[in-house]
């Protein structure tokens, strides 16, 4: 045999041996190339020659505005006929894709950030199912997915893609995704801050089929209904989103029809390219420079620990980078870890809504935009971390970035969209379970979640409770129907709450106190899962404020139901008021961090929660003092902050403003800041330290030196230094061990007549 013969055969037994690999794969996983790219698709042969050819670019709008219109309908069916309750308050997007996967054009409303992830659940089907002869795509298929590491924010998410065809040939997808709550996790509705593994996260559904035939296949749909607390909630939504799938199908077929299929192609590749120009053209147009900016995350939802979200924002040319590295290693069991395309899909929703509204609403609008992290951190975790919460880091990520970029845009002649401090950025809602009223088992959450804040802009105060960060025209939904479903009442609901703002020239939008109770269910409880108890979330800008620290107050052993009977005038309406005058005896007044796991809610027990403030913009002692006075007469603030913050001068009783009094005030208090100040490399000198405190739990760079990542000490774990380009998991110990080990230490001092090591944490 010669050299010719022998390279032959090992050709082919290279060829045979890549054959049996491909064909024989033991796992899918998520595909590294796919998840790591937010860029849009190359062109395929289609969009190749369809973009030769001349396309009115007024028909190419008029295409776009009937896919809009197609869109926008499927959001309505969903919204209208949706079972979960993100369904009935917006919390949900559709959207028309390319034949590729890329997202051209989405609905006006909803969730926009769940369109800019869905692509990459597409790319997986279009690579791995579309020659599988087991799978396959075709006419009338649709898949479902929710897994975020395939793509999408966290499980309780949930998305069905059908393929669109014309005469044969695959031109485009439908999507559309719906918050369903509940899935079947650790702890009900969909969230589970308790997770410390992906298998107690609930359903983890890699892009699979579940329709044929424009059919939903019976065998799964019950096997997805047995997973879960809520199997009526799980068909009629998927009945639902494949209707709307179906909707947008038929408008995307009428404008084939109408206009032709190289016409329609072009519109949506077009929309594409051109977006992307465009943002890359309006990024030249800001200053070359760095923001340099960070977040604490005071918790992960089971401990207060001191977790870093770092960012150095950097334009170049045309170019902006997003530069993460220095934040927290990822948790092992912990659900706050953020996988890197969910990081990316929130701060596309930031340009999207925040900073370059006016552009369609596409995934062109974050591609020309880079994002660099520290891989195993909390922003770029690995797939074996849970993710269920991993808002907890990217809505900090979210803020870091808004604060940056309206920097960058200060001094830029021509705006977009009015400079505007951070919009507040949790959710501050109850997350419930357990029987209802009607003997059915439930679990999901409260749309109050989308009362956030608005941010101060620069010419005005921000706007209360008006929308969450993630979603346009979202709903905060009317307790009055929610009580007809579930079995508890919010004795308070949406009451703005007096000094929950962030001060400035112009002050954040404020949020509402919420009280509820349980009444009428042998079985229920709350949880609660955001951050923000003790170090605020959400900072100011231009020296305006940051928004207060929010803790969940709790008032357990008593029937509130019950005094309202009896004696009705004890109960008050402010939770400021019930923690500090403590109306009911016996009961027990608690604080808590947001992060409550499940809790068994006896009838009558308060969980009082607040709904936070946007940002402030600018220096309170250039608001003008009619707006404080306003604030004032409408019990927004109290007498306290009008003094000691705003320091203006008025009649207490009648409210007559000292316009004289309160220059001479505001005078003063300038000449007191400057005799408080030092310079700055004094300040430096005195305040930074070389490493964090030996005590501090924290976790993160140190100053800054992002190669360093030091993580602890907390609950008997030590503290670390960590080279970040190799990071490790950090694990964390069950608090309640930590509680355990903390008294038992308690006991052994009093056993031995020694002294208690103060108060436990």
């Amino acid at each position: 045999m010669n050299k010719m013969e022998k390279s032959a055969l090992a050709d082919n037994e290279k060829v045979l041996i890549e054959k049996f690999l491909a064909d024989n794969v033991l796992f899918l996983g998520p595909d590294p190339e796919i998840m790591l790219d937010h860029d849009i698709a190359p062109r395929s042969e289609l969009e190749e020659a369809g973009m030769k050819l001349e396309v009115d670019p007024a028909v190419q709008a008029l295409i776009r505005d009937r896919l809009q219109a197609g869109t926008n309908e499927g959001y309505e069916m969903l919204e209208q006929m949706g079972a979960a309750p993100g369904a009935k308050w917006g919390d949900l997007i559709t959207g028309v894709f390319t034949a590729s996967g890329d997202l051209a054009v989405s609905s006006a409303g909803g969730v926009l950030i769940f369109s800019a992830l869905v692509h990459h659940p597409i790319k997986f089907i279009n690579k791995f199912w579309t020659t599988e002869p087991t799978v396959g795509i075709r006419p009338g298929d649709a898949f479902i997915h929710n897994d975020a590491r395939y793509g999408n924010i966290h499980n309780t998410d949930q998305s069905l893609m059908l393929p669109i065809f014309y005469n044969g040939k695959m031109v485009a997808w439908a999507g559309a995704t719906v918050h369903e709550g509940e899935n079947g996790a650790i702890e009900p509705g969909g969230m589970p801050s308790a997770a410390e593994s992906v298998y107690e996260e609930g359903l983890k559904m890699s892009p699979f089929k579940v329709v044929e035939n424009y059919e939903l296949k019976k065998d799964l749909v019950t096997f997805l209904q047995n997973s879960v607390r809520e199997p009526k909630l799980q068909f009629e939504d998927m009945k639902v989103k494949l209707f709307a799938c179906r909707r947008i199908e038929e408008r995307v077929l009428a404008a084939i029809e109408e206009f032709g299929l190289d016409p329609v192609i072009v519109s949506m590749r077009a929309g594409l390219e051109n977006c992307k120009a465009e943002v890359r053209r309006r990024v030249s147009e800001w200053p070359d420079g760095a923001v340099r900016t960070m977040c604490i995350a005071d918790s992960t939802l089971r401990e207060n620990v001191l977790v870093k979200i770092c960012l150095e924002a950097r334009k170049e040319g045309d170019q902006l980078i997003c530069d993460f590295r220095g934040s927290s290693p990822e948790f092992a069991n912990r659900c706050n870890n953020t996988v890197l395309a969910s990081l990316k899909g929130m701060l596309a929703q930031l340009f999207l809504t925040f900073v370059w509204p006016d552009l369609p609403r596409n995934q062109a609008v974050f591609a020309p935009i880079q994002v660099i992290t520290d891989p195993k951190s909390t922003l770029n975790s690995s797939y074996s971390t849970p993710n269920a919460e991993s808002m907890m880091t990217f809505f900090p990520a979210f803020t870091m970035l808004q604060l940056a970029v309206a920097k960058f845009t200060y001094s830029c002649p021509k705006k977009y969209s009015k400079l505007i401090a951070p919009w507040h950025n949790m959710i501050r809602t109850f997350i419930y379970g357990g029987i209802t009223q009607h003997n059915e088992m439930v679990g999901n959450l409260c749309a109050d979640l989308n009362g956030m804040g608005g941010g101060a802009r620069a010419d005005r105060d921000g706007e209360h409770a008006i929308a969450p960060i993630f979603a346009a025209m979202a709903d905060s939904g009317e307790q009055e129907l929610n009580e007809e479903e579930v079995p508890f009442i919010q004795i308070v609901s949406k009451k703005l709450m007096r000094d929950n703002q962030a001060f400035g020239k112009y002050r954040g939008g404020q949020g509402y106190e919420m009280i509820a109770s349980s009444l009428g269910s042998p079985l229920w409880g709350f949880m609660t899962c955001c951050i923000g108890s003790k170090v605020s979330s959400v900072p100011g800008l231009f020296g305006g404020y940051g928004a207060p620290a929010y803790p969940l107050c709790k008032v357990k052993g008593v029937d509130v139901f019950d005094v309202m009977k009896t004696d009705p005038r004890k109960f008050e309406f402010s939770i400021v008021d019930i923690m500090n005058k403590r109306p009911f005896e016996g009961a027990t007044y608690t604080t808590h961090h947001f992060g409550m796991q499940f809790e068994i809610a006896k009838r009558g027990e308060l969980f009082m929660i607040t709904q936070g403030s946007g940002g402030g913009y600018g220096d309170v002692l250039e608001r003008d003092p009619d707006l404080v006075i306003s604030d004032l007469e409408a019990k927004l603030i109290s007498h306290e902050t009008a003094r000691e913050i705003y320091h203006i001068v008025y009649n207490k009783d009648t409210f007559l403003l000292d316009r004289d009094g309160t220059e001479k005030a505001r005078t003063a208090e300038r000449e007191s800041r400057k005799n408080r100040g030092v310079p700055f490399k004094e300040f430096i000198r005195k305040w930074t330290t070389p490493e964090p405190p030996a005590e501090l739990p924290f976790y993160g760079c140190w100053g800054d030196d992002r190669s360093v990542i030091y993580t602890g000490p907390y609950g008997g774990m030590p503290r670390r230094k960590m080279n970040a380009e190799a990071l490790e998991s950090v694990y964390m110990p069950n608090p309640r061990d930590v509680r355990i080990a903390q008294l038992e230490q308690r006991i052994s001092e009093l056993e031995h007549g020694g002294k208690a090591a103060g108060d436990l944490v």
